[in-house]
């Protein structure tokens, strides 16, 4: 199982996150686009810490927000929510080019992220847009999503499109019942204890998680994300990497 981060999220002189410092412990790196968080320069250097680590490079668009840093939902057509994606992901991939390289695979952010994953309809919108830039690709782009106990419907509409999931889980992140993700409102939703973080990612890379009830429940994740704005955070990202990589 690999561990992916979301980077590039600076922008001019306001400085998100610690990109350099994570870098060599994780295997996927999503940059920003420019809509919710970064600019070229930003992009452009992200991408070449990740190459110089050997990480796969993805897009991560979200809503055109800074100001809410794409947490919020704003209202879109379908056709726009598949060319906002494009956009992005068009502008990411013409810096990766300049540097001898391709964007592999799409995680959309945030509020982006939560709409797709609770409405068909706009996952579907996000999808015509992998298949339409995956048209001119010798590469397919992958599309992120959340690994949940049941993906069937959006496994279905994958399919119909050529389009390869990534089924995505979260280090620290506590789930429910229904193996999803509980709201950042509720107490105890996102976990700060490393010890615990490490435990979930165990389990995760086992096919399995612990809900916030102790019911443990069957999930297939292909990737865990991981959070690195701090020091300690990296410390425990770093853990992580050797405990899928002993």
């Amino acid at each position: 199982m690999k561990l992916n981060c979301d980077m590039g999220e600076s922008f001019g002189a306001w400085q998100m996150g610690n990109d350099h410092a994570v870098m060599p412990w994780i295997d996927q790196a999503n940059i920003a686009c420019g809509f919710h968080a970064s600019d070229p320069d930003v992009m452009a250097q992200t991408v070449s810490w990740a190459i110089s680590h050997h990480v796969e490079i993805g897009a991560h668009p979200g809503y055109e927000d800074k100001v809410g840093f794409g947490r919020r939902s704003i209202p879109h057509s379908l056709t726009s929510i598949t060319r906002l994606v494009a956009y992005q992901v068009g502008a990411l991939d013409a810096l990766c080019q300049i540097q001898n390289i391709h964007v592999a695979y799409i995680k959309p952010h945030g509020a982006l992220y939560n709409d797709m994953m609770a409405n068909a309809a706009i996952f579907e919108a996000i999808v015509e847009a992998v298949a339409g830039l995956n048209q001119a690709r010798h590469v397919k782009l992958k599309l992120m999503v959340l690994a949940r106990a049941d993906n069937s419907e959006y496994l279905n509409i994958a399919k119909r499109y050529d389009v390869e999931l990534l089924q995505e889980a979260f280090a620290d992140r506590a789930y429910d019942d229904v193996g999803t993700l509980v709201p950042r409102t509720e107490s105890g939703a996102v976990y700060h204890d490393a010890t615990m973080i490490k435990q979930q990612v165990i389990e995760l890379a086992e096919g399995r998680v612990t809900t916030v009830s102790g019911k443990t429940l069957l999930l297939h994740a292909d990737t865990v994300c991981v959070h690195g704005d701090n020091d300690e955070s990296i410390v425990t990202i770093a853990a992580l990497h050797k405990v899928l990589n002993p």
